[in-house]
């Protein structure tokens, strides 16, 4: 296992034809006894390891539903904007339901009818997407739970659509040998409506169940607190921290994903959550993991995790990235902007050779229907992962992660200032004896890898995956060159086994 403190870069060199370090060697691990029952202070949690299947499975999906999918409009943050006064979705909102004050956010709830909803045909459409790991966003900014819950008559079992929308995912998910995961947003609820505001619904003190408390004006939708701005109080606190305990206690799910913000939570109840999860996992036999953004747990404690973002650089440490199928929005739209199949697995590619994981948002109407463009990109995926997936699943990162002239830009909601790659970059992942190298685009040109001349590597085979075509290829003290394939195989990144 990966612990999850390491820090040190990735060392671990791979001979081609020779001698070579063991796949445990290329793990890193250390020999730190972990210790449990775990204990709600720092030292005890970071004892924690990286579970083996989450460094392997590189590649999850999961999705944002709920009943700001029924406006279909821009964004899913539309359930804070149509309160904002001179807000293009205010103004949207009112042409098209009224006043806020008449029809509030809650007035969509009986509109998320998910009538289409099939939990095992999603399953089925993940598995075949190739994901390892898949689950729901659990509880949004929206204050809505999607789970049957006893803590809030506000959920998916009680309203809406009225059925256990995590529970039967949980149960489709499983069926198809996946990883079942779970996403909390909820610490975004507080201040997200305008609960001040005596001129909308969100100000009745009865619907402060889904609204959340009472805030000062100046406290709507700060996305970054200040030490001067009111932190939500003890009540805020504890319900934040059994509604996940919850969602552990009835669905047991192996990763347990966190959005940020959740640094205005009181230290001591993120804590007590990862000392109470990793004990629950513990008892269970259950191998468990616990994402986090920025700095809202301490490193070492869990896995870090970016957004619409990636590392420019290899890591020695398991990261993760969340990205949506969609450029704009993280929930269906009425004009969605799609990232074709081939950016999707070109980023997935790009992500693993860094020591990363994929975890990809997709978009289902509020009738609980995946549009097929979605569907079509899925399916992509899993074409590709199923003539590819050696080069991805399981693999370990190599002495570089690529070579090439595309440059990564680094940093939260970053990834609409990276290129498209060509096939001038290439990305290393690998495996016992074996490097996986792969192109992507195809190769019209003699391709050059660099950091396979000779003097280091003896490679003794090449072959392109998905092809017997014969390659001819040459070991020079420049590079490794390959003459380009005479036949395209495929229509995305191109992997070249070498042994």
């Amino acid at each position: 296992m990966f612990k999850t403190t390491t820090l040190l870069l990735v060392t671990a060199t791979l001979s081609l034809g020779c001698s070579h370090s063991s796949d445990n060697d290329l793990r890193l691990s250390t020999s730190k006894t972990t210790n449990t029952p775990y204990e709600a202070n720092w030292d005890s949690v970071k004892t924690h390891e990286t579970p083996d299947w989450f460094t392997d499975a590189k590649f999850g999906i999961y999705f944002h539903w709920g009943p700001y999918t029924v406006p279909a409009h821009k964004t899913e943050w539309y359930s804070m904007w149509m309160y904002r006064e001179g807000h293009p979705i205010r103004q949207y909102h009112e042409q098209t339901y009224g006043p806020v004050d008449e029809f509030g956010y809650k007035d969509f709830i009986p509109m998320f009818t998910a009538e289409k909803f099939d939990p095992t045909e999603w399953a089925k459409l993940f598995k075949d997407a190739g994901a390892q790991f898949a689950g729901p966003v659990t509880e949004h900014a929206d204050g809505f739970a999607m789970w049957d819950s006893a803590l809030t008559k506000w959920n998916a079992a009680n309203m809406g659509p009225k059925r256990d929308i995590v529970g039967e995912m949980a149960k489709a998910i499983r069926a198809q040998d996946m990883k079942f995961i779970a996403t909390f947003h909820h610490q975004w609820k507080y201040s997200w409506f305008p609960t001040w505001d005596e001129n909308t619904d969100a100000f009745d003190p009865a619907l402060e169940d889904l609204y959340g408390p009472k805030v000062p004006k100046g406290t709507f939708n700060l996305k970054n607190m200040t030490q001067a701005d009111p932190l939500p109080d003890q009540k805020f606190n504890d319900e934040w921290l059994a509604k996940i305990v919850e969602v552990v206690d009835k669905y047991n799910p192996d990763l347990v994903y966190f959005d940020n913000k959740m640094d205005i939570i009181q230290e001591q109840k993120r804590l007590e959550f990862l000392s109470y999860y990793y004990n629950h996992g513990a008892k269970r036999k259950q191998d468990v993991v616990v994402t986090y953004k920025f700095h809202d747990l301490q490193e070492g404690s869990a896995v870090l995790d970016l957004e619409r973002s990636r590392m420019s650089e290899k890591k020695a440490f398991p990261w993760l990235t969340d990205d949506s199928i969609d450029w704009n929005s993280w929930t269906h739209v009425a004009n969605p902007n799609y990232k074709s199949a081939n950016r999707l697995i070109d980023f997935l590619v790009d992500v693993v050779s860094k020591n990363g994981g994929v975890l990809l948002n997709i978009t289902p109407t509020a009738q609980g229907e995946i549009p097929q463009p979605v569907r079509d990109r899925l399916l992509a995926i899993g074409k590709w992962l199923k003539t590819n997936g050696e080069a991805i699943y399981g693999t370990k990162p190599w002495t570089v992660y690529g070579e090439g002239p595309a440059e990564v830009i680094e940093g939260h909601l970053s990834e609409h200032k990276n290129k498209d790659n060509s096939e001038k970059d290439v990305r290393f992942t690998s495996k016992g004896n074996t490097l996986y190298a792969t192109v992507l685009d195809w190769p019209t040109e003699t391709i050059k890898i660099r950091a396979l001349a000779t003097g280091q590597f003896n490679v003794n085979s090449v072959r392109l995956l998905g092809t017997e075509e014969k390659l001819q290829w040459q070991q020079t003290p420049n590079a490794l060159i390959i003459q380009a394939p005479k036949t395209q195989v495929g229509e995305h990144a191109f992997v070249f086994k070498i042994s």
